[in-house]
């Protein structure tokens, strides 16, 4: 069997292994892979694992040894998933593998908006605390947590690992979401309308999927319906932001800071006005990336590599 992964690089860059799609096949790992480029790197293997390169119809039309599509990845937009049906093509998605990983990173990015930590240490670093006069100095507001309600907007998995960790930090959850589990409910933790949450929230953390209906979540209108000075994080994925109504809203105040991992196009573009906004913390997407998120991303790949070949394909996102 034939198996071609077409942009590899960024699940692994050299720090875990292959060897589990290794024993099913012949495999040719590609870093990286060119629109231009797929019919010919796909030739005539049967299976075909991508993470962002897109997988058309016309692509499959033109290789149709292709039986079996591996996302190596949640999303699965980048696949032309209703010609894989047609085509009698199951594509498999990794749904589970990075809840931990991402939920620690959204509270990462609130830490650093409430401390600065990264400016602070610079700044002793410049020389900054050796000629201060006084014994301790700070270069931003700092903001202790414990009492503030968060709110969640999307309270699946990763939701719900970021509101545990929210209330071990003494913070209290209102959660949004469209399907309700009663028994998360506690005193720390209640569902609410989203103009509650909007209304109640010091913090907003961003963990629900891109929908229609999801898509530009916060805009100008739902921000102003928010506290003054609120913080909003956003690790899932960045057109649930409009960003440049959440550039006003920093630049003016209304919103006190933004930490995100996530824009509306990736890799960032420098025009986004986000660059150059007040109190904004952006990463580059890599809040899914531990070692360890990736080396269970890679196991469950392997583990629907398996299932696809026993003739029982799982995580099937086409069925």
């Amino acid at each position: 069997m034939k198996i071609v992964v077409l942009d590899g690089y960024t699940l692994n860059p050299g720090d875990i292994s292959w060897e589990g799609m290794e024993a099913f096949g012949e495999v040719t790992v590609y870093d990286r892979t060119k629109a231009e480029d797929v019919v010919e790197r796909i030739g005539d293997a049967e299976v075909v694992y991508t993470n962002k390169t897109p997988i058309t119809k016309e692509t499959m039309d033109a290789c149709p040894g292709m039986k079996f599509i591996g996302v190596l990845a949640t999303g699965y937009n980048i696949v032309d998933v209703a010609a894989a049906k047609e085509k009698g093509i199951p594509v498999s998605n990794i749904p589970t593998y990075g809840t931990a990983a991402v939920s620690q990173f959204a509270i990462a990015l609130l830490l650093e908006l409430c401390h600065h930590i990264g400016e602070h240490s610079d700044a002793v670093k410049a020389g900054e605390w050796t000629s201060n006069p006084d014994w301790c100095f700070w270069k931003y507001p700092l903001v202790e947590l414990a009492g503030k309600n968060m709110g969640i907007i999307g309270f699946g998995r990763i939701g719900q690992d970021t509101g545990k960790i929210a209330q071990a930090l003494g913070m209290k959850v209102l959660a949004y979401d469209a399907f309700k589990r009663p028994e998360l409910e506690s005193d720390t933790c209640k569902y609410v309308d989203l103009d509650t949450l909007l209304a109640q929230s010091d913090v907003i953390s961003l963990h629900c999927p891109l929908f229609p209906d999801t898509e530009g979540i916060i805009n100008k209108d739902t921000i102003a319906k928010m506290k003054d000075g609120v913080m909003i994080i956003n690790d899932s994925r960045g057109p649930l932001i409009v960003e440049q109504d959440l550039r006003d809203a920093l630049d003016s105040g209304k919103v006190a800071g933004a930490a995100l991992d996530v824009v509306s196009t990736e890799p960032i573009q420098m025009d986004n006005p986000l660059l150059g906004a007040k109190n904004v913390i952006l990463t580059p997407h890599i809040a899914w990336a531990p070692k360890e998120s990736r080396q269970r991303l890679m196991d469950i790949a392997v583990d629907n590599l398996k299932c696809y070949v026993d003739g029982k394909p799982q995580n099937v996102v086409n069925a």
